[in-house]
């Protein structure tokens, strides 16, 4: 006779998740006092919202009293090459294989309710789902309900996925026998931290997001602190190093789900395409995808960082023009970033610009900009 749990998962797979496991939404556990402790030391940096919903997010039923089980589903999202290839072509972007095609969000939704509105339906349960947008720690539960185990870059890591696998919870009232969890399985490896470009990690199982390349291009939402962007390289949208690296990565096979296959437009596209995209153009290009939620400005300021860090040790180049180009930008965000890569590009048209420009300029940021590139060349003798 077929168990409710095992109903349960066989329709999960049946609607395309590749993992479907049961945890107890109401046991202790200390992931709660992590997540304190994460925000204490303003790990966070400018993402508010962790802060204040502390509370609800310390346990599942912090935010929902009656939940009782957890059904914790992942979808892989393998790439089928090494992601972190796009990093040696300098005059080309390097987007993470997530942002490379449709949003997670909307699929791992659809196909969440429907398997939460037939459970409810047969059983009479109560549910609620989630796919990170609401204050439930998704990680800890598929930790606990054994699809992986939480590895030293704090992401998941699974056996059979590597650390390629979107994740979404369904809670429900409903008393189901949980699955066994997963054991950490890391070892001694380190790969992972000793890859970070910024040392976003200042001890084995713990981020500093404000040094993350991801919380960078995604989270910030002024200018991106100077001590990172050489760092950033070509990386316009997150970054996967620490996830590529990963060498339970062995294991993992491409994501079979066609959403997921990246788009040929947004596999390594050039720097220069992207910069001159205007609002409409960036809509249009990245309809669908999560790269349109930051918004045209914060794109852009992110590829005119990558622009700075094509040639920096090749004087001229084309992308000198489209520097220039951009310091009329009407964004604010634009033309600060602009300013930067224009005096790592070329330390000549620098100064000359900044001799037209500077006196003009009514942003105090991209004033700022101007004179930090000033005092930095200067400070180098030149």
């Amino acid at each position: 006779m077929t168990t409710p749990e095992a109903s349960l998962k066989d329709s999960a797979r049946a609607l395309g998740f590749d993992v479907a496991r049961i945890a107890r939404a109401d046991a202790a556990w200390e992931a709660g006092d992590r997540l304190a402790d994460f925000v204490a030391q303003g790990f966070h940096g400018e993402m508010g919202w962790m802060a204040e919903t502390l509370l609800r997010r310390q346990h599942p039923t912090a935010m929902w009293p009656d939940a009782k089980s957890a059904l914790v589903v992942g979808l892989n999202y393998g790439p089928k090459i090494d992601p972190l290839e796009p990093l040696s072509r300098r005059e080309h972007a390097t987007i993470s294989v997530y942002a490379q095609n449709a949003d997670y969000h909307d699929l791992m939704k659809r196909k969440l309710r429907q398997l939460a509105s037939s459970f409810a339906t047969s059983t009479g349960h109560d549910v609620k789902i989630f796919v990170d947008t609401a204050p439930l720690m998704e990680k800890p539960l598929a930790h606990r309900a054994g699809v992986g185990w939480q590895g030293k870059h704090t992401n998941l890591v699974s056996r059979e996925h590597g650390s390629w696998l979107f994740l979404g919870v369904m809670l429900t009232s409903a008393d189901l026998a949980p699955d066994d969890p997963a054991a950490d399985s890391c070892g001694t490896c380190q790969a992972c931290l000793d890859i970070c470009p910024t040392q976003a990690f200042p001890a084995p199982y713990q981020l500093d997001a404000r040094r993350c390349i991801s919380y960078l291009t995604i989270e910030t939402k002024g200018p991106i602190p100077r001590e990172f962007r050489r760092a950033i390289g070509n990386r316009i949208y997150g970054c996967d190093d620490c996830l590529a690296v990963c060498p339970w990565n062995k294991f993992a096979h491409a994501a079979s789900e066609a959403a997921f296959h990246p788009r040929a437009e947004l596999t390594a596209p050039l720097l220069s395409d992207l910069a001159g995209l205007d609002d409409a153009g960036f809509r249009e290009v990245f309809a669908g995808s999560p790269i349109k939620r930051i918004g045209r400005d914060r794109f852009v300021r992110n590829v005119m960082i990558a622009i700075g860090n094509s040639l920096q040790n090749n004087g001229q180049t084309l992308l000198v023009d489209l520097c220039i180009q951009m310091l009329d930008d009407a964004s604010p965000l634009v033309r600060g970033a602009s300013v930067w890569a224009l005096g790592q590009l070329s330390q000549t048209a620098s100064d000359e610009h900044y001799k037209l420009r500077r006196a003009h300029e009514p942003d105090p940021a991209v004033c700022e900009e101007w004179d930090a590139g000033r005092e930095a060349r200067s400070a180098a003798g030149f």
